[in-house]
């Protein structure tokens, strides 16, 4: 099946088994990841409860979005503007370029379009919409990150692909040519063709795969924006770590910190945030202004589709921390936020008298599958 992708071999093997991060024939986190290190008591889900199991995992209704082209039109006016299009999917405009974090269209997290999790929030503006980009981001090759209906798309364009080691035997695979491809270690960085704007890849505690027989065949990563005036980070998938502290001292201070906070569960250890601990990650990394990411598009864990931001509402005030938190497809420009209006809420009482449609039509934005 082509969406599993490649395995890399030949140079681009050797530069991956050079990394530090390369040990015993595959990548490692830095610190192992426990089991239930959250609740040495919990129980990992099973297959009935992934199916079955949690209450409110999806809301009944779609959520408020808005269409974001008339926005991109012009230039933000302070040099620094994010459109969270939903999970991890952001474009960041900063200082003069503009850069897509792991873009999904994709109806599903899967490496089937027939089966596994499936969105229950539309795009709010079609790929083909979409402004022209600097640079495609890519943190690891997690369906959810690298989606191979969207990558077929972006493959037939120009633009230029920046990832972690090993993930670019996938996008050659699906057609990228080479290079078009970036590929980074931990703390190597690369210059935007044509500006003064620089992507670094940092330490992230997670996981990579695709299949069955290629678990972190791959490297996971964390990547920082940085242009002349402005500083941006984004978490791609990760667990709480210490070496957010150093992240701060090598790559900081940040304008604005994109930070995982959904599909995340006591028993898995600290492959994922959540809430809780993507506020204490936001302390490590210094503060800036923080935009949730990694929720409102799939129902990945037991939670409901909405604890993350309710919990983020609770806590955040409490410990100082400037929420920006638009609606899906709302153009924000960091230092012009100074206020959060909870504007999921009501979805699912609005709905009750609503059926939904059992798919989405595909005119609201996906590639043809």
């Amino acid at each position: 099946m082509k969406s599993f992708g490649a395995r890399a071999s030949g140079l681009r093997l050797e530069r991956m088994q050079a990394s530090p991060q390369w040990q015993e024939g595959s990548f490692r986190n830095v610190a192992p990841v426990r089991p239930g290190l959250r609740d040495p008591q919990a129980k990992m889900p099973s297959l009935a409860d992934f199916l079955c199991g949690g209450v409110r995992r999806v809301p009944t209704g779609p959520l408020p979005a808005l269409n974001p082209q008339a926005d991109w039109l012009k230039p933000p006016d302070t040099g620094l503007r994010a459109t969270w299009l939903g999970h991890s999917t952001v474009l960041v405009e900063i200082d003069g370029v503009r850069v897509l974090t792991d873009p999904v269209w994709g109806q599903r997290a899967s490496p089937s379009q027939l089966a596994g999790p499936k969105r229950f929030q539309p795009m709010p503006v079609a790929l083909k919409d979409l402004p022209p980009i600097d640079a495609v981001l890519i943190s690891h090759d997690h369906y959810d990150h690298l989606c191979h209906p969207t990558l077929r798309v972006l493959a037939r364009t120009a633009v230029p692909f920046i990832t972690s080691l090993g993930v670019g035997a996938h996008l050659q695979a699906w057609g990228v040519a080479p290079e078009r491809i970036t590929e980074l270690d931990w703390w190597q960085s690369v210059q935007l063709p044509g500006s003064e704007v620089e992507v670094t890849a940092a330490p992230s505690q997670h996981f990579s795969g695709r299949g069955l027989k290629d678990r972190n065949a791959t490297l996971w990563s964390s990547l920082v924006i940085r242009g002349p005036r402005h500083r941006v980070f984004f978490s791609g998938d990760t667990g709480l770590t210490d070496q957010y502290t150093t992240i701060r001292e090598r790559l900081g201070p940040f304008d604005l910190v994109m930070l995982e906070v959904g599909a995340f569960h006591p028993a898995w250890g600290d492959i994922h945030l959540g809430p809780e601990n993507a506020l204490q990650a936001l302390q490590l990394l210094g503060g800036g202004a923080f935009l949730p990411v990694h929720w409102g598009t799939f129902s990945l864990a037991m939670h409901a589709w909405d604890e993350p931001v309710e919990t983020l509402l609770r806590l955040a005030p409490s410990q100082g921390v400037r929420l920006v938190m638009p609606q899906l497809g709302q153009a924000a420009e960091p230092v012009r936020v100074d206020s959060v209006t909870p504007w999921w809420r009501g979805v699912d009482q609005a709905a009750v008298a609503t059926p939904l449609p059992m798919s989405w039509p595909k005119t609201m934005g996906w590639p043809a599958d």
